[in-house]
C-alpha cells in the first residue's frame, strides 16, 4: 500500500519556518477585517429592530497553519464580536474558536497562540479546539458554525489530478519543449481537480453552517485571461525581462 504524500508548512520558529516568512499571507488576512466585520453584523440580525447576536457562537478558521497567523482571523472575529456587544448593550456570547489544518500542522505552535485568546480577563468568553483533517471532507457536525474564515489556503488542492498522476506526467517538466506541448493539458487537469475540490468543499460547509450562517474566503487567483501562466515559470521570465 503507497502512502499518501502530504505537504504542510515549515514547522518550528526557525528562519525558514512557515512562523517568520509569513507576512505577504498576514497582510491578505488583515485586508479580510472589514469583511469579517460585515459578517458578524449580519449574524446579529443588524437588518432587524434586534440587532443581538446569538448567545453561543462557533467560529472555525480553516487552513490555520501555523505562527502567529493561526489565531489572526479568528482574533478578528472575536473582536468584531465585542466591539459590536459594546455597541447594542448586549451580554456578550460565548465563542468556540475551532482551528483545523491537515494532520501533519504544526499543532504544537498552534497550541501556545491560542493561550493568547484566554489571557485578557474580558468577555466574550472563549473555548478553544483545534480539529485536524482535509477541509475537502466533513469536519464539523451539521448546523454548528457561525462563521467560517479561511485564507491563502484553498489553493492547496486534495491531491494532484488523477490523470496526471496516472500517466506519470509531472506539473513542472524540466524539458523545456515538453512542458511547453504539455502545457494546456495540465493547467486542465489541475483546474478540473480545483473544481472538483472547491464544490466538496461548499458541500459540506453547507451542511456544517447554521442557516444563516456567514464564511469569509480568500484565495490565491489571477485576471482571466487566456494564457494561463505557472507561477514556477515567472523566475526564469523576469531576468529577460529586465535586461
Amino acid at each position: 500500500m503507497t502512502s499518501k504524500q502530504v505537504v504542510y508548512m515549515n514547522q518550528g520558529q526557525g528562519k525558514t519556518s512557515y512562523a517568520r516568512n509569513s507576512g505577504i499571507q498576514n497582510a491578505e488576512q488583515k485586508r479580510l477585517k472589514p469583511m469579517i466585520e460585515a459578517a458578524i453584523a449580519d449574524l446579529s440580525g443588524s437588518t432587524s429592530t434586534s440587532a443581538l447576536l446569538p448567545t453561543k457562537m462557533v467560529v472555525a478558521d480553516l487552513g490555520c497553519s501555523s505562527g502567529p497567523n493561526a489565531v489572526a482571523l479568528v482574533s478578528i472575529a472575536i473582536d468584531a464580536i465585542h466591539i459590536h456587544c459594546l455597541q447594542f448593550l448586549q451580554p456578550p456570547p460565548e465563542v468556540c474558536v475551532l482551528l483545523n489544518d491537515l494532520p501533519d500542522n504544526d499543532f504544537n505552535t498552534v497550541v501556545k497562540s491560542l493561550v493568547t485568546l484566554h489571557q485578557s480577563n474580558n468577555e466574550p468568553i472563549v473555548a478553544t479546539g483545534i480539529v485536524p483533517g482535509s477541509f475537502y471532507e466533513r469536519l464539523f457536525t451539521s448546523g454548528s458554525l457561525h462563521l467560517v474564515c479561511s485564507s491563502n489556503s484553498l489553493h492547496w488542492l486534495s491531491k494532484a489530478p488523477e490523470d496526471l498522476t496516472r500517466n506519470q506526467i509531472p506539473a513542472y517538466d524540466i524539458d523545456e519543449h515538453t512542458r511547453l506541448e504539455r502545457h494546456p493539458m495540465v493547467i486542465e487537469a489541475y483546474a478540473q481537480q480545483f473544481r472538483k475540490d472547491f464544490r466538496s468543499f461548499l458541500k459540506f460547509r453547507a451542511k456544517e453552517l447554521i442557516p444563516g450562517g456567514r464564511m469569509v474566503v480568500s484565495l490565491v487567483g489571477d485576471f482571466l485571461s487566456k494564457e494561463a501562466t505557472c507561477a514556477i515559470e515567472l523566475p526564469k521570465k523576469t531576468p529577460s525581462e529586465t535586461i
